[in-house]
């Protein structure tokens, strides 16, 4: 048979998992692959671009969705299990799991909120009266904020030291902190949740700004931020960057606005600097869209 769709493979991957047992993704291939009865040509069929398998591309998407909808979640790098929720939502023995049926989990919804801008376009237009451009445009969005949320779990499971060693080389590649080697002088001493420390802002170190990078879970709060703002103060500091791996809470982003010093940056701007920067990104996929060149077939 033809090559499920990725919807299609969510409860077949969702059932896959039911022991509660640490499930890998070339695991997944195999089982999905069977499931579906599928031949040799088709389980190693490759996408247009030619950078991965259709099937292992669905496969991972379809563990995205579920993950996003806290069905399955991740246990080591390539490695999931089902959560109680996944295990009830089986005993409701559904039919089949697409996008309608995860909205009903909050979590789902926020995702895919987080990329929906651009997806109805004028009131009243579906997506399959969009442009091309515009779907992959959408598209782009969508994996964009998939890989934001890899990028931050990476980060919570990583250790303390990994994650100093992550702001030191962010803040290079941003063009601060003089060379790797100053910068990383200057930010040591990893506490349990984070790192502190004071950079160059500029290469002749005229400037210098005070970083506070802490690995929270929950929302920081406006009692952090001052104290922030008074450790700055201490270090008799102008300027300063307070990084948290989760986010900041409305009074926090308040407080910080009061303070033109300081710049507050969340787990998501954390991990776009990241993308933008490329620091702990590939590329994964190339498409080039070409146009008409109007200048060489102008005649005059």
């Amino acid at each position: 048979m033809a090559i499920p769709k990725f919807e299609e493979i969510n409860l077949p991957l969702l059932e896959f998992t039911k022991d509660g047992e640490e499930k890998s993704l070339s695991e997944a291939y195999q089982y999905i692959g069977d499931y579906f009865d599928l031949t040799e040509e088709e389980r190693n069929k490759y996408l247009e671009s030619g950078n991965e398998k259709i099937l292992h591309n669905r496969v991972r998407w379809a563990k995205q969705y579920l993950k996003r909808a806290s069905l399955v979640e991740p246990t080591k790098r390539g490695h999931f299990k089902i959560t109680k929720r996944g295990l009830k939502i089986l005993e409701e023995n559904p039919d089949k799991i697409d996008q309608d049926f995860l909205k009903r989990f909050e979590e789902f919804r926020e995702w895919k909120e987080r990329s929906k801008e651009g997806e109805t376009g004028v009131e009243g237009e579906t997506k399959t009266e969009k442009s091309p451009e515009e779907v992959i445009d959408q598209t782009h969005k969508e994996i964009k904020e998939s890989l934001i949320e890899d990028i931050k779990e990476e980060i919570m499971n990583a250790s303390p030291q990994f994650f100093e060693k992550l702001v030191v080389d962010l803040i290079t590649r941003m063009g601060y902190g003089g060379s790797r080697k100053e910068a990383g002088e200057a930010i040591g001493g990893a506490g349990d949740e984070g790192i502190d420390g004071i950079i160059k802002e500029d290469r002749l170190g005229l400037e210098k700004i005070y970083i506070q990078a802490k690995r929270w879970k929950n929302s920081v709060g406006p009692g952090e931020v001052r104290e922030f703002i008074g450790a700055l103060k201490d270090k008799g500091g102008k300027k300063g960057i307070l990084i948290t791996t989760s986010s900041f809470t409305k009074s926090a982003k308040e407080t910080a606005e009061r303070n033109p010093k300081i710049v507050i940056i969340n787990g998501d701007r954390l991990a776009e600097l990241m993308i933008e920067n490329n620091l702990g990104v590939v590329p994964d996929s190339k498409y080039e869209i070409k146009d008409i060149d109007t200048d060489y077939f102008s005649e005059k």
